[in-house]
């Protein structure tokens, strides 16, 4: 694990972002709330929360944080068909929270997979990726404006 002790405690924040996509039919019951394992989205919102606050426990050599703030959204997007995620999380710290705001998006997206499987097991979770983060030693990070082209 780096060593982080001589770094300066300062807000951090990052947003991250992901999709999963399914049938017209699979789309439409979870809309309707009629999924056989309950309410799909309140689910998978309140996993990807939980999951930011486990990400030291997840992912090998990430520090454990003390996480002010986890925002986990769920928008549906009709033309997937399917739901946007976006993870927005914030701290006071000496590191980064890019994994936290990458694994609340990663398990609320596999939740949201687990609570439909029984309608369609050919649900896709996609792109999933860091949005933007503030804070720290490396500055700020805006996948829009910072993205270079290939």
């Amino acid at each position: 694990m780096v060593d982080v002790s001589e770094k300066i405690a300062t807000i951090r924040q990052a947003v991250a972002a992901g999709r999963v996509r399914m049938q017209p039919e699979t789309f439409a019951a979870v809309q309707a709330g009629n999924a056989p394992k309950g309410d799909v989205l309140a689910t998978a919102k309140l996993a990807g929360i939980m999951a930011a606050k486990q990400t030291a426990q997840l992912i090998p050599l990430c520090h454990p944080l003390p996480l002010h703030k986890v925002k986990v959204d769920i928008l549906p997007n009709p033309e997937l068909p399917g739901y946007e995620i976006r993870a927005e999380v914030k701290t006071k710290s000496e590191t980064g929270v890019e994994m936290e705001a990458l694994t609340a998006v990663s398990v609320a997206a596999l939740t949201l997979y687990d609570m439909v499987k029984a309608l369609e097991k050919s649900v896709q979770i996609e792109a999933i990726y860091l949005v933007s983060k503030t804070g720290g030693k490396s500055g700020d990070f805006d996948i829009f404006t910072d993205l270079k082209p290939q």
